[in-house]
């Protein structure tokens, strides 16, 4: 009988627990380590928590392993971007047709959900409060340091309890899905011919709230709400408890000159006026200060295997910022990719590693070029009649032609066609959207000629009128 194979799963985040479910359906022996405390019993989490966009590439990922429903019955449809213009105008934008939705979800509550599926599955066990201090990836090694853990008694007097140990561990495979800041790519780093790379961009990021207003939403829930300043923005996802999260989005600079609570305001009222009594001015001045604003890196790096010991997913693989919302979407793919090369391969790691490298990293390249280029559509772009026009004849084309023709954000959002080869199609579709709008515009201006023609034609020859304007509607359509 043949030896039961184990993964040392480094990292308890949403694609490591995730991960943690897949390989145990595959009969893998799974250790999930992670350094932080089990969030499921902490009161308050630290670290990021904007809102999760879950999409097509997330979902599948989720109904593979039985999940899907449990997560959507949590979350809040979102059908279009609601544009908040700084007049005060509302208009919305649909992300597709009129079923077509991502959802706003809650990243702890999700990370708990993930978590708890995995420790029920057979042969899952999950170590917290355990850091990675070193590793030997060629022979699936890993040492970590048990970090001491704290308790609150009601007094608020603080305990230390067990920690500091060092634990040694061998695995047949090392999975690190350990972040952007991934202690198992650093060491993958270091090895001949791995290629990386990281941007930070010149803006950082900012949460706030907008509280429930009686009880209820205060705004409209199925929406996704951007402020677009062009070279800044503030965005608000619904939460189930009747709230809304928003996140400004702004070059650091920026952030540095407002220093004072006057500064909060006055900035506020200029900018996003229609916000400030969504938040409430007292909550606006004190949550500004609270915490400094946080940077956003991109990262990509190739390959993402070494030999059949080691291999990297979701945020250790391609780190993105957050402006396209496939970040978590491409980490979950990720695990459906690599499940779905396992059954392909028959779980033969020594195929399956090279295999998933060679799949996988043009496609996340993709999706990191694309949330940059998704930064400037929403803060700018949505401003722009140039741009709303495109989409309207986005939606027309792909009504007309729903096979051939499908919008980028469709494809992105609404389908698994492959990143790369999204934006490949999507540079096609651009110049038959280009020449499209020509079109309608040299027929506009060849029908208002027209008519201004019958005006006239009590007044000159009609003939050579009609005829001018045949003459200049050809040249406009050559």
């Amino acid at each position: 009988m043949e030896k039961q194979k184990s993964v040392a799963v480094v990292g308890g985040g949403l694609v490591g627990a995730m991960n943690a479910c897949y390989l145990s359906s595959r009969g893998f022996k799974v250790d999930l380590y992670e350094a932080r405390q089990d969030i499921r019993t902490m009161e308050i989490v630290r670290g990021r928590s904007i809102n999760l966009a879950l999409s097509c590439r997330g979902r599948q990922a989720l109904k593979k392993v039985g999940l899907e429903d449990q997560v959507v019955k949590d979350g809040i449809p979102m059908y279009a971007r609601m544009i908040h213009d700084l007049n005060g105008t509302l208009r919305p934008i649909p992300y597709g047709k009129s079923d077509q939705y991502i959802m706003s979800v809650d990243r702890r509550k999700l990370n708990e959900t993930l978590l708890t599926a995995a420790e029920e599955r057979p042969d899952v066990t999950l170590h917290f409060q355990h850091k990675l201090i070193s590793c030997d990836l060629e022979k699936g090694k890993l040492s970590f340091k048990i970090a001491p853990a704290y308790d609150d008694d009601s007094r608020g007097q603080v305990y230390e309890r067990n920690g500091g140990a060092d634990v040694e561990v061998t695995s047949d495979l090392i999975m690190g899905n350990d972040g952007a800041y991934s202690a198992i790519r650093k060491h993958m780093v270091k090895r001949p011919r791995f290629n990386y790379s990281q941007e930070y961009i010149p803006h950082g990021y900012m949460e706030l709230t907008v509280p429930p207003h009686n009880g209820e939403f205060a705004m409209a829930i199925n929406y996704l709400h951007i402020w677009p300043r062009n070279e800044y923005m503030m965005i608000a996802l619904p939460n189930q408890d009747k709230s809304f999260t928003l996140t400004l989005f702004m070059p650091f600079d920026m952030f540095d000159q407002i220093k004072t609570g006057d500064d909060v305001m006055r900035f506020f009222m200029e900018k996003f006026p229609d916000s400030v009594p969504l938040i409430g001015e007292e909550s606006l001045k004190e949550t500004y200060f609270k915490l400094p604003p946080l940077p956003l890196v991109s990262v990509k790096c190739s390959p993402y295997h070494v030999s059949d010991k080691a291999v990297i997913m979701g945020d250790a693989a391609h780190a993105m910022v957050p402006f396209y919302g496939q970040g978590m979407n491409c980490g979950f793919e990720d695990c459906l990719v690599f499940d779905e090369i396992m059954e392909e391969l028959g779980n033969d790691l020594s195929k399956v590693l090279p295999e998933f490298s060679v799949v996988r990293s043009p496609d996340a390249h993709a999706i990191c070029d694309l949330a940059m280029y998704n930064y400037i559509e929403m803060r700018e772009s949505v401003n722009s009649r140039w741009f709303l026009m495109r989409k309207k004849v986005d939606a027309c084309l792909h009504a007309i032609m729903p096979r051939v023709f499908i919008p980028l954000y469709t494809m992105v959002s609404f389908s698994r066609i492959r990143y790369h080869v999204v934006i490949n199609k999507a540079k096609k579709q651009d110049v038959l959207v280009d020449n499209s709008i020509q079109a309608l515009m040299a027929l506009t201006a060849v029908g208002g000629g027209y008519l201004a023609a019958v005006a006239m034609s009590r007044h000159f020859n009609i003939n050579s009128i009609t005829d001018w304007i045949h003459n200049m509607a050809d040249r406009i359509l050559k």
